[in-house]
């Protein structure tokens, strides 16, 4: 028989920690002599004493470990349930949103997507301001103990090729996750820092300085106004683009160099890879703009480099309106959504990774066409690339477009244009954050879709955070079997 108390338990401890973190917000509130602190008591009282009774009831199941079952049933329902408690402040408080609204918030900062459908942020007390970018901050350490954990070992969207990064967890995943997690918040927390007294430099007040810090980090992108992040153009944006890049390299590497050794970090393909991308989609987009659309260089430059960077590592800033620069770089902003940063990072989407997998693969089969007789065998790093791997990897790939085909066409059938739901979903499954169109673009919110729009969205944040398949698995019948 399933045992759900090992991961009610859990979840449970999560929770309740969830709701002693809303007295951060409160004391914010408090600080700036808003009469608003009472709705975070009340949220962090209730979320909590339910976390605390439910860890409480579940303490006897509790085990050292977890069964592979039962950690695909943590991965997923922690994402469920931490969204659930988080939108209470939303409903309670100054934005007074409703459930779908208040859960589409708080998943949307919880798996670092950025969507909001929230308008006139500048009005809001501080409290809420700061709630929404410590939902993206606790998300994004949170997705990079998931990835760097539970992914490998539950051998998703071929994840299981990082098994040999250095963190061997198979059989103790909950040990070693606590043991992980210890090295990678001292890395968060430093980044995060940084960021913060960078932001200060350049002419940040200090409560935006810490939100934005927040949000950077987590690769998440809420921002305290409605114009996103062009409040902070010029300098603001080197420092933004600096901290996004950062927060998208792998940790594990943070830690290898924390540790002594820095090699890893200089020589690992992905990052090489990653670095070349954004580099060159940067020339492109800051040519366009500097000789296309006739600006100066400088400006080009600095809005190509930051938006760029902000899109591909899917922590959804704008700092520029980019449906105003023609249709080619619209249609180029959508497809760069799609390639995320690295795996073990706090940036989403398909990661550089697969893609490097994936043109490893094609180029066995070309060769084996060319010289039929010949041995080839995929390499990733220098390494073989084992066929589990591999088809993990193209499995991922399928279900990623399918489901982004699948969530494009529900949307379709809720009313909604092509331009909207096509690029909804992608911003909703890569947790990109912004759209395209005038609705749900860098200018606009998701404020004005119906409802089965915002729930079928939210599925779509969830189900890309934890890589599609975590998902996915749950819903079949052997697995419950098993």
């Amino acid at each position: 028989m399933f045992d759900l108390r090992p991961v009610g338990y859990v979840i449970g401890l999560l929770v309740a920690m969830l709701g002693l973190t809303m007295l951060i917000p409160m004391t914010a509130d408090l600080l700036d002599n808003s009469a608003h602190w009472t709705v975070f008591l009340e949220s962090a009282l209730f979320t909590f004493l339910i976390g605390a009774l439910v860890a409480i009831s579940c303490q006897d199941g509790n085990r050292p470990g977890l069964s592979l079952q039962q950690t695909f049933v943590l991965t997923t329902g922690v994402w469920l349930a931490l969204p659930v408690f988080g939108a209470l402040p939303f409903m309670l408080g100054a934005t007074e949103a409703r459930f779908v609204d208040a859960f589409f918030e708080a998943m949307s900062g919880l798996t670092t997507t950025g969507s909001t459908v929230f308008a006139g942020l500048e009005e809001l007390p501080r409290g809420i301001l700061l709630w929404r970018g410590l939902l993206q901050w606790i998300g994004g350490i949170g997705i990079i103990v998931v990835a760097m954990v539970f992914l490998p070992e539950l051998r998703v969207g071929g994840m299981q090729i990082f098994r040999s990064e250095g963190f061997d967890t198979f059989g103790k995943i909950l040990p070693r996750a606590t043991e992980i997690s210890g090295q990678v918040s001292t890395i968060y927390v430093a980044l995060t820092f940084m960021c913060f007294l960078t932001y200060l430099v350049v002419g940040m007040e200090p409560f935006d300085a810490l939100v934005h810090a927040f949000t950077t980090i987590a690769t998440g992108g809420f921002a305290n106004y409605d114009a996103s992040f062009g409040t902070f153009s010029g300098a603001g944006e080197y420092a933004g683009t600096i901290f996004m890049l950062l927060a998208a390299l792998p940790f594990v590497r943070y830690v290898q160099l924390i540790n002594g050794a820095a090699q890893p970090l200089f020589r690992d393909r992905q990052v090489i890879t990653f670095f070349g991308t954004i580099a060159g989609l940067v020339v492109l987009v800051s040519l366009v703009l500097a000789i296309g659309q006739d600006r100066d260089l400088e400006p080009a430059f600095r809005q190509a480099l930051f938006n760029v960077t902000s899109i591909t590592t899917g922590t959804g800033y704008a700092s520029a309106n980019y449906m105003q620069w023609g249709g080619f770089l619209v249609a180029l902003f959508f497809f760069i959504g799609l390639i995320g940063g690295c795996a073990g990072s706090t940036a989403c989407s398909i990661k550089i990774f697969r893609y490097q997998l994936l043109f490893s693969a094609i180029k066995v089969q070309i060769q084996k066409i060319h010289t039929p007789s010949g041995v080839f065998t995929p390499r990733y790093a220098g390494r073989p690339v084992s066929d589990d791997v591999l088809n993990s990897v193209m499995v991922f790939f399928v279900f990623f477009i399918v489901t982004l085909g699948v969530l494009a066409v529900l949307l379709g059938l809720t009313g909604l244009d092509f331009v909207t739901s096509l690029s909804g979903a992608a911003a909703a499954i890569a947790n990109i954050g912004p759209g395209l169109g005038d609705i749900i673009g860098p200018a606009g919110n998701f404020e004005p879709l119906n409802d089965t729009a915002k729930w079928l969205l939210a599925f779509g944040m969830l189900i890309g955070r934890l890589e599609l398949l975590a998902v996915y698995a749950m819903l079949t019948p052997a697995f419950w079997r098993s």
